[in-house]
């Protein structure tokens, strides 16, 4: 027999993926509504803590930074230790910050709350990333990836819709300690259903571990054209809606557009909804059409451009609802078009640095969005809560990204294409 069209490492998907991969996405899901769940109780925080605009943001800031600051340490502990591992020490840390935040009395212990959750938040993406990896055909990869960041939208959902009824229902702190037994039953399904790979589908054991193992994955992937393009496809399309979601958007809608916080808990709502239905959309033309992406990235930084720029250049006091409504539409598109970021870094990485090479990407988008947290925060203070000014930091770091992402699209192509024709060749010489 002459060989095969599919590698041997190629694992096979079916029932048993989809299963176990859902454990590893459920864990994601609590993950999201932890992360976001600020975004709906900020203005309730404002006033728990007798905070300013500056020291609200500081919540998300540190959470970020404490996310973006681990995503290569975590992409390092991934490719060493494997999923399940990882995915249950994130789980014990982010409950334990939910559950702090639940019953924090000062400022102090609430910020030392969040920076707690951001530690585990930062293991759950990156080790479903590698859990789709493992249990799913290569081909499958975009499709997995969109469709593990819509399950964190419906986490996203969960805290627009649910929480922050229950916030207002039941109070502070039943509201955010309830949540937190959702972190106690993604925990046991982990360890009841999990597994790192399928039968006969091991990893070859990495071998002598230590510093010179761990620079030598970071160097690896960075050298990569495709990783330093897909970090900044993220960096890039991300952090609009993710600043708007996790933190000003409820600000913004109701302190300088006049809306209700009901009206603004619905547009909320329908950032998430479109996220939903575009990275459906996303996922499904990447995986056909590979040379979709970059018209895609672009595309949606562009048009969350010209909806910013038109939404606070507005004439009148207030933007028409008609107009605010296509903003949140097409902030929507960011999530989706941020994990277009993976499907640069995944094809340019071996197996054995996709984690370190997923947690590079991922630093972009949450490196931007706490500089953007900060920014605005910052301000709003300085200039007594003029949104406008405030929300035009957005277009210094799209303006960044896209000169970056520009300038790396040839390098990342040319390497992609040169890697496509080494494994076509090798797959020729495969034996049955």
């Amino acid at each position: 027999m002459s060989g095969s069209t599919t590698l041997p490492a190629d694992p096979p998907g079916g029932r048993r993926a989809i299963a176990v991969w859902s454990v590893g996405v459920a864990v994601y899901f609590v993950a999201v509504i932890f992360r976001t769940s600020l975004g709906v109780a900020g203005l309730d925080a404002a006033d728990r803590f007798h905070v300013g605009a500056s020291a609200l943001s500081t919540f998300s800031i540190l959470q970020l930074l404490v996310y973006a600051g681990m995503q290569i340490p975590v992409g390092l502990l991934v490719d060493r230790l494997g999923t399940k591992k990882v995915l249950g020490l994130g789980v014990v840390l982010f409950t334990a910050g939910q559950l702090g935040f639940a019953f924090s009395p000062s400022y102090g212990m609430a910020l030392a709350s969040r920076a707690l959750l951001g530690c585990g938040d930062a293991m759950t993406f990156i080790s479903v990333l590698r859990l789709g990896t493992r249990w799913f055909p290569a081909r499958r990869g975009p499709l997995v990836g969109q469709l593990a960041g819509l399950a964190g939208m419906a986490g996203n959902l969960v805290s627009t819709l649910v929480l922050a009824r229950l916030l207002h229902g039941i109070g502070w702190t039943a509201a955010f300690a309830g949540s937190a037994l959702a972190g106690v039953a993604v925990f046991v399904l982990l360890l009841l259903f999990l597994k790192d790979h399928p039968e006969g589908y091991e990893p070859e054991p990495p071998g002598h571990q230590g510093a010179a193992y761990v620079r030598r994955q970071i160097v690896r992937s960075w050298r990569e054209p495709g990783t330093r393009l897909g970090l900044w496809v993220h960096f890039t399309t991300q952090f609009p809606g993710m600043v708007f979601l996790l933190l000003w958007g409820l600000p913004f809608l109701v302190e300088a557009q006049g809306l209700s916080r009901a009206t603004a808990g619905e547009l909320l709502t329908l950032v998430v909804l479109s996220n939903m239905a575009v990275g459906l959309v996303y996922g499904q033309v990447v995986a056909r059409h590979h040379g979709a992406r970059l018209p895609l990235a672009l595309g949606t930084v562009g048009a969350t451009a010209v909806l910013w720029a038109a939404t606070l250049a507005w004439p009148g006091a207030h933007a028409p609802m008609g107009l605010l409504i296509a903003l949140c539409v097409v902030l929507g598109a960011c999530g989706p078009a941020s994990m277009i970021g993976f499907d640069f870094a995944r094809p340019a990485n071996p197996p054995e640095r996709q984690g370190t090479a997923s947690g590079i990407t991922n630093m972009g988008g949450f490196v931007a969005s706490m500089t953007t947290l900060f920014a605005i925060g910052v301000l709003l203070d300085a200039t007594g809560d003029d949104y406008t000014v405030a929300f035009s930091s957005v277009f210094v770091l799209q303006a960044l990204g896209v000169v970056q992402i520009l300038r790396l699209r040839r390098r990342a192509a040319r390497r992609e294409r040169e890697r496509l024709v080494a494994s076509r060749v090798e797959t020729v010489h495969v034996p049955a």
